[in-house]
């Protein structure tokens, strides 16, 4: 497991009975996770700034102290992410991902070269972010309008103008980028674990990814960096993103881990997802 260690203005501090407490930005957040099937000790505190509770019909809301703002910004390593709980649990910001951005941004700057990112399902776009900082040249690709703008003010925070922003089906994308002859040097893609399109489409993880992998193969340079994939499937193992990756793309070097954070308590550490990543030997 890969852990994202170095983090100042986030910390998790505590998880008990399918939930976990944050400080974020000097502000206490508690909320669902579905990883946390264990008890400890000492049991979650109730009050804090911003708490997140589910219904009976699995859906929810944040319930708020009077001194907690809407928004707020933190940083890491002088890079700045908006803070915005959602109505989905979700507060526009996966902590855990800072171990993808590193090893992400230390290729990409050890590359020597320009390097043109494609960023697929890119949500609030930390990862477009730090891979601009970086010297690439990003497309970022969403099909929610409202995570794009995020992550356009997230560009906006830092400074950023190499990032292209598309509010598109990433599939539907990536097809008109291979009829246009468009490609890149790496590829970053965190696909969810279902979804629905606008006429009824359906996405399951386990049924498309290797297709849609495959698809994305095909705007891939013929001097390529890396490719990776996130996932936060239950269930699903980073070995066999892995194999995916193997089967698919041949030659370079795979590596496979979970991602987790490291908590307050003793010998706890909450796995956040797993990832796998191909790099690929630099032609020079």
């Amino acid at each position: 497991m890969k852990i994202a260690t170095d983090w100042t203005e986030y910390q998790l501090l505590a998880t008990a009975a399918g939930e976990k407490l944050e400080r974020i930005g000097g502000y206490t957040f508690l909320r669902p996770d579905p990883q946390v099937i264990w008890n400890t000790d000492k049991p979650i505190k109730s009050k804090v700034d911003a708490k997140y509770t589910r219904t009976l019909n699995k859906s929810g809301g944040w319930e708020f102290s009077k001194n907690m703002p809407q928004s707020l910004i933190i940083s890491r390593k002088n890079v700045k992410f908006l803070i915005k709980p959602m109505s989905f649990k979700h507060i526009c910001l996966f902590p855990e991902q800072a171990v993808n951005w590193d090893i992400m941004t230390d290729l990409i700057k050890n590359s020597g070269r320009k390097i043109k990112l494609l960023n697929l399902f890119a949500y609030t776009g930390a990862a477009s972010v730090e891979c601009a900082l970086a010297g690439a040249e990003v497309t970022h690709v969403d099909a929610a309008k409202s995570m794009v703008e995020i992550a356009k003010e997230n560009a906006r925070l830092n400074k950023v103008d190499n990032i292209r922003f598309i509010v598109d089906d990433c599939a539907k994308f990536v097809e008109r980028e291979i009829r246009r002859g468009n490609f890149y040097d790496a590829i970053i893609m965190d696909p969810p674990s279902f979804g629905r399109g606008p006429k009824g489409e359906t996405w399951k993880i386990e049924e498309d990814i290797f297709a849609f992998v495959k698809l994305c193969a095909r705007v891939l340079s013929k001097n390529p960096l890396f490719v990776l994939i996130n996932s936060y499937t239950t269930g699903l193992q980073p070995s066999v993103m892995g194999n995916i990756l193997n089967a698919i793309l041949p030659g370079g070097i795979t590596e496979c881990y979970e991602v987790g954070l490291p908590t307050n308590e003793k010998g706890i550490v909450l796995p956040c997802g797993c990832s796998a990543i191909k790099t690929f030997k630099e032609d020079k």
